[in-house]
């Protein structure tokens, strides 16, 4: 067989490229010890940063330039409002000129200008005109004298029968006029009524509200009389009650003084004291205090008391200087065996320093042995190359 020189793919080519552009990366990320062992890509956490930091700015940069164009936005249109308001007042002005100029009474189309020799007479509702415009009156109708087959002069909206008008406004004004008279009348004559009537109505609430003052002074009269005699009639009741209480008080004191005196309370006889279901017992309201003899028996049992207390501080003395020594000759034992155990551990030591001594002596000959004999051959770089070439 030939060999045939093909030529390979670009897209395999760029794919097998790709593959090992991004195993270096993943060997560089791994094999790195710092990120390996801390478990943080620094250099991303900063490009994050940077990042974060440059599209701030960049809002901040397009909210500036927002509040700008709104502010340039803002004086346009206050621009084009003041130019809008000047272009009217301009155009107005051009009209009320034009029509200064322009629009004339003599000018206008119900003014005939052609025959104005003709016009002797003036109609009344033109009298008022000034003197220029009088030679040039309106027609009144279609029928007049100055007017063609095809000239009609009396359109809808004019007011022919101004004068018959006038008078029909005059008559209705005036019955206005008469009606609102006649209103105004009924009106006042209504409110000078409502006021005889509020009036009237004040009069009798006045009457009726001192006939109510007089009779809440009558009940606040009678109910201060019966208030009165209720209170005197409780202050005597109170008075005799507490009379009564007094000689009550008194009674019993009196009685209580009598009970005192006879009653066995102030004697001095201790058979009183005495309980009458058990004679070894004492009544405590009647009890004057201990007699000579329990006296008497009370300093021997204390006395008692404290020779026994004395023998047993004693014997806890005695017994206390026994532990004492006792704990002595525990203290002497225990330094004894601490100085055999001493000489042991030196002993001990001595023998472990020469046994190691030995064991070095062994280890090193070893070690001279394997060295000079066994590992002659030294790996080179190339070998330790081959470890770790990827990170899968």
């Amino acid at each position: 067989m030939y060999k045939v020189d093909l030529s390979s793919d670009p897209k395999e080519v760029a794919a097998i490229e790709a593959r090992r552009n991004r195993e270096k990366d993943r060997q560089s990320r791994f094999f790195n010890v710092r990120n390996r062992v801390m478990g943080v890509d620094v250099e991303a956490l900063n490009n994050q940063v940077e990042e974060r930091k440059l599209q701030e700015a960049t809002e901040r940069n397009k909210e500036a330039g927002y509040g700008t164009k709104k502010v340039q936005y803002d004086l346009i249109v206050q621009m084009l409002e003041k130019e809008e308001a000047k272009r009217a007042r301009r155009v107005a002005k051009k009209i009320h000129d034009f029509r200064q100029q322009k629009q004339e009474f003599k000018n206008r189309c119900e003014v005939e200008l052609q025959d104005s020799a003709r016009f002797q007479g003036i109609p009344v509702q033109f009298q008022g005109f000034p003197a220029q415009f009088q030679e040039f009156p309106a027609c009144l109708s279609d029928n007049g004298p100055f007017c063609g087959p095809a000239s009609m002069q009396c359109f809808l909206g004019e007011d022919l029968d101004r004068a018959s008008f006038l008078r029909m406004q005059q008559q209705q004004l005036r019955y206005n006029l008469e009606r609102q008279l006649q209103k105004e009348q009924q009106v006042r004559a209504e409110e000078k009524y409502a006021d005889m009537l509020s009036h009237k109505l004040h009069l009798a609430m006045d009457m009726q509200a001192a006939q109510m003052a007089r009779l809440e002074e009558s009940c606040r009269v009678a109910m201060m009389s019966a208030r009165a005699n209720v209170n005197k009639a409780q202050a005597a009741k109170l008075a005799e009650q507490q009379h009564h209480e007094r000689q009550c008080q008194q009674e019993a004191n009196l009685m209580d003084i009598e009970k005192q005196i006879t009653s066995n309370l102030l004697t001095e006889n201790p058979q009183v004291a005495q309980h009458p279901m058990a004679p070894h017992r004492v009544l405590p309201c009647c009890w004057k205090g201990m007699t000579p003899q329990q006296r008497a028996d009370i300093r021997k049992a204390q006395e008692a008391q404290c020779h026994e207390k004395e023998a047993q501080r004693q014997a806890e003395q005695a017994l206390d200087n026994k532990w004492a020594s006792q704990t002595v000759c525990l203290a002497q034992a225990a330094l004894e065996l601490e100085e055999q155990e001493r000489e042991l551990c030196a002993e001990f030591q001595r023998g472990l320093g020469s046994f190691n001594q030995q064991l070095a002596k062994d280890q090193k000959a070893q070690q001279n042995y394997l060295n000079s004999v066994i590992y002659t051959n030294q790996p080179t770089a190339q070998y330790y190359l081959q470890f770790n070439t990827s990170s899968r």
